[in-house]
């Protein structure tokens, strides 16, 4: 049962990880694509998140930890590029 979930799951996570690459391709504006690769690096945090528990591989559960921390400093960063470029 556990396996039939995590495969829907990954299923889900990849399509939703689809969507969001092609918001990051199309994006009309900066935010946009901000945001986008925002979600791109939450999903990749998801699908390695699931993998680890259906393989039972803890080590994983590091990567993820490292890209989830990874995504919030370029988040902060792109959004710091965008206050500073919008008030000038």
């Amino acid at each position: 049962m556990l396996e039939i979930v995590s495969q829907i799951t990954l299923v889900t996570l990849g399509v939703a990880l689809l969507i969001a690459f092609i918001r990051l391709v199309k994006g009309p504006t900066l935010p946009d694509r901000i945001v986008a690769m925002d979600l791109f690096g939450v999903l990749v945090v998801g699908i390695i998140v699931v993998l680890a528990g259906s393989t039972g591989v803890q080590a994983t559960l590091d990567a993820a930890i490292v890209i989830a921390l990874i995504g919030f400093v370029g988040t902060i960063a792109y959004a710091t590029y965008v206050e500073r470029g919008s008030a000038q």
